[in-house]
């Protein structure tokens, strides 16, 4: 066991810091050192497993006051009264892309000026080895220099800067999977629906408020939107989106155009390829989509019972 403080040589002591720190944490206090030396120290390192605690005491001591007076010495008024204030104004979202790839001490002391919600927020995403070891160090924190942690807190606090806003990216959840469901061919996405009903009810709720299917349009739609929307699509097209649904749904559109196109209207007859009756559905769909883009009406509204007059 090395037990005696003035034996030490430099090295020696620089490795035991960084086998007391962690590597990462201490690299923040070390920051100017070429990748020779840092070799040089991680082979010293194994050389100094067996230290005793005073020993160990005084080495962060000496560092910590060599620190101060060599190196982090600034203006009062430069110096951050509160360095993770910063911390408050990052959702939770934020925060853990913020320590996602940073070492276990250094989450750890992140974790450590947080509030029970944000905190409990970041442990949430962490995998379990690496959660052990977060809590682990939360216990061990005393150990860590002042100026250690002042200039994590100045490293992360710019690290901040460069994470996205949450309006930047997209949210997922229903309105993009009811977007994506939208390019599928109807089938599939028929039997995705159904799927999804059974595994995901929660989700599948979600996605029928953002979700415009071709029958759902003749279930929802009042007659004055049913009439922009006809009139928005090709009359052609309206006929082959119509072959094989119900007759009533047939004279309800029938009922909303003008005159002139009822009388133009032609229904279509005989066997005609599925692919071609999918495609004008598709393009009666999309027209209602850029109608709701258009400020036309809000799908939850007609969802939820309410009609537009």
């Amino acid at each position: 066991m090395i037990s005696d403080y003035n034996r030490l040589s430099g090295l020696q002591k620089v490795a035991i810091l960084f086998s007391v720190l962690g590597e990462s944490l201490a690299l923040n206090l070390v920051n100017d050192l070429d990748k020779t030396e840092i070799r040089k120290i991680r082979a010293a390192m194994r050389g100094v497993n067996n230290v005793a605690f005073s020993v160990k005491k005084q080495v962060m001591e000496e560092f910590y006051f060599s620190f101060v007076s060599e190196k982090f010495v600034q203006e009062e008024d430069d110096e951050p009264k509160k360095p993770f204030e910063f911390l408050k104004e990052l959702t939770n979202e934020q925060l853990i892309a913020l320590v996602a790839s940073e070492d276990s001490r250094v989450v750890a002391i992140t974790l450590a000026q947080l509030e029970g919600d944000k905190r409990s927020a970041v442990l949430a995403r962490l995998d379990e080895a690496q959660k052990r070891e977060v809590l682990v160090s939360i216990g061990n924190l005393d150990d860590v220099p002042l100026e250690a942690v002042v200039q994590i807190a100045n490293k992360l606090n710019k690290k901040s800067k460069q994470l996205p806003k949450t309006v930047n990216f997209s949210r997922g959840g229903g309105k993009d999977l009811a977007d994506l469901l939208g390019e599928m061919p109807p089938e599939d996405e028929a039997i995705f629906m159904e799927n999804l009903e059974q595994e995901d009810p929660e989700l599948a709720e979600q996605v029928k408020k953002y979700r415009i299917t071709f029958e759902s349009i003749f279930e929802i739609f009042p007659d004055n939107l049913l009439r922009d929307l006809m009139n928005a699509v090709d009359l052609d097209a309206v006929s082959l989106a119509l072959k094989g649904m119900d007759q009533s749904i047939t004279d309800k559109v029938l009922g909303v155009l003008p005159k002139k196109k009822q009388a133009m209207f032609e229904p279509v007859e005989g066997a005609v390829p599925k692919r071609d009756v999918d495609d004008a559905r598709k393009k009666v769909v999309t027209a209602a989509k850029q109608m709701e883009k258009d400020g036309a009406f809000k799908l939850e509204d007609l969802l939820g019972g309410d009609t537009v007059e």
